[in-house]
């Protein structure tokens, strides 16, 4: 045999080694759930195939078309004219959300919210921040929200440019549009929580419709299971020479930003660096898409943002709730931040032509089964704890809701994997029980977690034992 011969031989032995380490504590384990005579809720949601078809790529282009003709959408810019600038942007996003409400029945509460900024860096005069919501209540836990945004505001070179044209065609026409398009899908179902639409402004100057909004769900005590940050969605030609319409990025914070020093501690010990609420929420999305959006892969990237830059997730994580961005794989900074023009033969601003439709939509479609599912699932579980040091097993246990905010649950699911595993790679039904214990699974070898799962097998996203992956309050509190 050859020297590369024994190399490969070695690893396919190291293969088969580390994947029986695995497969037979997960038969043990399924055996155990077995013996209890439990029948899991089913896997697969027709619906969310349903909901990924009515997603129109038309309807996209016809919205940035429209956003991109106010000739610029700057924080700064006029708000009394109905044709140009942030106002009337504004005052048409408005527009349609309370077209959407009528066409569902008056099913969506629309309502302004309102910030005035000044001596800041980037608004150096009292300035109105507006954003426009659209909240369509759920029927048993309208208390908990699932938020879906997209920033209004455009800009060119000089951030402080509020007059000439700045098209904001992909950054970020794209995002409000998939929230328009998403508000249009979703208010044709009912859910048990309730999902926001949000289009924010001032991200540009400081993302000021981020932190307004953020702040005002502290003071009202929304319960936040999610927030979905759309920016930049329609770019499928890279800065790179790449052009890739069949990939899609999720950031996501890691150690909490409101890690307490005690709390950094027990992570220290326990884990927990790799499994916040935002990141559990990101795996989640990811898992819709390989199952429910055809030909998009999304890539889960271990950061908060790209590097040194930001978006208006921030402004959530900053306060506590999971939030993730969602954005295109290969951006193009000729495209972004720019005037139009054209430069020693190459084109620079954010212009329509920059938008591949289809590829939104695929993104938009993501989105929609995302917020869909995890507002159709039960809430996250709260109160995880793990115990099993020097044992053979593994035991969780959690906290179950109020009955009257989830009386569709079914039960929970506990996943575990290696450490060095990127996503939940194993899985058993528990029934409807408040603790589990994994037989003959070592605490010290993998990481693990626990989802809710209703009757008709919608689940949440995965919590992480421990205030490290905590996602917030208990439902019904």
């Amino acid at each position: 045999m050859t020297y590369k011969g024994q190399i490969q031989g070695s690893r396919l032995r190291k293969h088969i080694f580390t994947s029986l380490l695995v497969l037979l504590p997960l038969f043990a384990t399924v055996v155990n759930g077995q013996s209890k005579g439990l029948r899991a809720p089913p896997g697969e949601q027709p619906v969310l195939h349903e909901i990924v078809q009515q997603i129109s790529p038309d309807r996209l282009e016809s919205d940035v078309r429209t956003l991109v003709n106010f000739g610029t959408r700057h924080s700064l810019s006029q708000t009394k004219s109905k044709s140009r600038g942030i106002g009337a942007a504004r005052g048409w996003i408005q527009s349609q959300f309370e077209q959407i409400s009528r066409d569902c029945g008056t099913c969506l509460e629309v309502r302004k919210q309102t910030l005035v900024v000044q001596g800041e860096k980037r608004v150096p005069g009292p300035t109105e921040i507006v954003n426009i919501l659209a909240i369509q209540r759920g029927a048993t836990d309208p208390d908990r929200y699932v938020i879906i945004t997209g920033d209004i505001d455009s800009r060119v070179s000089d951030v402080m440019d509020a007059s000439s044209d700045a098209p904001g065609a992909n950054d970020n026409a794209s995002g409000i549009a998939a929230v328009l398009e998403t508000a249009r899908v979703l208010s044709q179902y009912k859910f048990s929580a309730s999902i926001v639409y949000a289009a924010l402004s001032g991200e540009e100057q400081g993302l000021f419709g981020g932190k307004a909004m953020a702040g005002k769900a502290v003071e009202d005590g929304w319960r936040i299971d999610a927030v979905l940050n759309n920016d930049m969605i329609g770019n499928i030609e890279g800065i790179n020479g790449v052009i890739d319409n069949t990939h899609a990025r999720i950031f996501s914070e890691g150690t909490r930003a409101v890690e307490t020093p005690e709390e950094a501690v027990l992570r220290r010990f326990q884990g927990g660096e790799v499994d916040s609420a935002s990141r559990n929420l990101a795996r989640y999305v990811d898992q819709l898409a390989d199952k429910y959006v055809p030909n998009l892969d999304t890539m889960l990237i271990y950061r908060l943002d790209r590097f040194s830059r930001g978006g208006h997730h921030r402004p959530f994580n900053e306060m506590g709730f999971p939030a993730v961005r969602i954005m295109e794989a290969n951006e193009n900074y000729n495209r972004q931040h720019q005037d139009v023009r054209v430069e020693n033969g190459v084109s620079y601003g954010d212009v329509i032509s920059g938008v591949n439709f289809a590829y939104a939509a695929k993104i938009t479609a993501l989105n929609a089964i995302a917020l869909a599912s995890l507002a159709w699932a039960p809430p996250a579980p709260t109160g995880v704890t793990i115990s099993g040091a020097v044992s053979a097993d593994t035991s969780l246990s959690w906290e179950s809701p109020a009955r009257r905010v989830a009386p569709h649950l079914a039960g929970y699911r506990i996943y575990w994997r290696l450490t060095d595993s990127p996503v939940w790679t194993h899985s058993v039904y528990a029934g409807s029980v408040d603790s589990f214990v994994l037989k003959n699974l070592v605490i010290d070898n993998y990481f693990f977690g626990v989802a809710a799962v209703s009757q008709t097998g919608f689940e949440s996203p995965v919590v992480f034992p421990g205030p490290a992956g905590a996602f917030g309050n208990k439902a019904g509190e």
